[in-house]
């Protein structure tokens, strides 16, 4: 009996493989609300075991003339949209859209769709990320006259393991920043007169180098703007094909508690 309950003590469960969750939304869109609950349930609560969803949160640009600017909004995630619309030869595209693992698309409030599509990347093999990462917050973040009074996180990412890339295929290894807990008093357009919540906002996003077969890395300055809420603050790193779209690893780690 005793031997059993060591052997019980010493049997650890295998890590959860991380799943990136992309939702594309807008404040000023009236049927992405239920999409942004949905996004914040599945990170809470994966809906099938050995999953960890990785959220971002991307407020799109279009909305913004229509009677309410989005704060969060970019045009730069109305961009990366644009990719996936060729990538998934969709007719236009639309919000709120989820794309899971860069493999598959949906109206963003699909429960079941949502389900389904983590069930069949979890089935495909990922690579391996890693996230280093040390604040500077005593020292202004390098961006030129529009920083403000922005810090920067020093960032390092290595990959390991990915799966084999396609015939003439590249990927980039991309770093994110997200903050959680978000609210939004909207006094104009669809949602007028509703307070909104948001999970996992994209608050900065680029790609910080390439990775290839074996060991690859890359090195970045990551500004923070004064504004955002350290401690709801993740920094989410993942490896993306150019062509293909396909998220081949992925990673998070909370900003709360790393070196000041």
């Amino acid at each position: 009996m005793l031997a059993l309950a060591a052997a019980s003590r010493g049997a650890r469960a295998a890590p959860a493989t991380p799943i990136i969750i992309e939702l594309f939304t807008s404040e000023g869109c009236s049927d992405c609300p239920p999409a942004d609950a949905l996004l914040e349930k599945l990170i809470a609560s994966p809906p099938i075991s050995g999953v960890e969803i990785i959220g971002l949160g991307q407020h799109v640009d279009y909305w913004d003339r229509l009677g309410w600017k989005d704060r969060f909004s970019s045009a730069a995630l109305t961009e990366r949209q644009q990719l996936y619309q060729r990538r998934f030869k969709t007719e236009s595209i639309y919000t709120p859209q989820m794309v899971v693992d860069g493999r598959a698309e949906f109206v963003g409030s699909d429960t079941n769709a949502a389900r389904r599509a983590i069930e069949r990347a979890l089935m495909s093999p990922h690579g391996v990320v890693r996230i280093d990462t040390d604040s500077d917050v005593g020292r202004p973040f390098k961006g030129g006259p529009d920083a403000g009074d922005a810090k920067s996180v020093a960032l390092q990412v290595t990959v390991s393991d990915l799966p084999r890339l396609g015939p003439g295929e590249r990927a980039d290894i991309v770093a994110a920043v997200t903050e959680d807990h978000l609210r939004s008093d909207v006094k104009r357009g669809e949602n007028h007169g509703r307070m909104l919540t948001h999970a996992a906002v994209v608050r900065y996003m680029a790609a910080i180098g390439q990775a290839s077969d074996g060991v690859s890395s890359a090195r970045a300055d990551i500004p923070l703007a004064a504004d955002w809420q350290r401690d709801q603050l993740k920094m989410v790193a993942f490896v993306q094909e150019q062509r293909g779209r396909r998220i081949l690893a992925s990673a998070s780690v909370s900003l709360r508690n790393t070196r000041r």
